[in-house]
């Protein structure tokens, strides 16, 4: 448990180890992963959370409580219920209410506009997704950061050429077989 405290704000510390233990979670901290950025199992009658240890204290307290409605949902609702559905929402939803203050002002109302309507993923959240990268680490490059016209590598390494805008991603031309592909904002990319 003393290990988590590098990974969360430290105001949050006491609420997730009550959590943790009331419920008697096993907590994993994994590599990075690019598909996800933690995960909840049930397995032979244990819970058990994943999380990406390259995430900033608050993206690392939001994804941890994302893992730990799934768990209370899996305690308290039949398995038929949807996997981030109302049931879910409403849980992390409560749980992550009392936490608001932790977060610095860049991020308390992109979170509180998210709660209204938690998605599958913090990530799809644009806004809040932004605000949380305030505080990575390492400074990211998305490809709404960059002018039409520029050619960028995806993490694969792939060239694409930015064409333009449309309502919500970006038009980009695949360098390699000059198909067109649409890109979320957020998406990071190397130049």
């Amino acid at each position: 448990m003393q290990e988590l405290n590098q990974y969360l704000p430290k105001e949050a510390f006491q609420t997730i180890e009550y959590w943790l233990n009331k419920h008697n979670c096993n907590l994993i901290i994994k590599a990075p992963r690019s598909t996800k950025l933690g995960d909840y199992k049930y397995f032979q009658g244990k819970h058990y959370i994943s999380i990406n240890n390259n995430l900033n204290p608050y993206s690392f307290l939001i994804t941890l409580t994302h893992e730990i409605a799934h768990m209370l949902v899996k305690e308290n609702y039949p398995p038929t219920v949807l996997p981030h559905g109302k049931e879910w929402k409403k849980i992390f939803r409560q749980l992550m209410i009392p936490l608001l203050a932790i977060f610095p002002d860049e991020i308390q109302r992109p979170l509180a506009l998210h709660l209204k309507n938690p998605k599958a993923s913090s990530s799809s959240d644009h806004n809040l997704l932004a605000s949380l990268r305030l505080f990575d680490k390492q400074k990211i490059i998305t490809i709404s950061e960059i002018p039409n016209g520029t050619v960028f590598y995806t993490a694969s390494g792939k060239p694409f050429l930015k064409e333009k805008k449309l309502r919500k991603r970006f038009q980009c031309k695949s360098l390699t077989n000059y198909r067109t592909y649409l890109f979320n904002p957020m998406a990071e990319i190397k130049l």
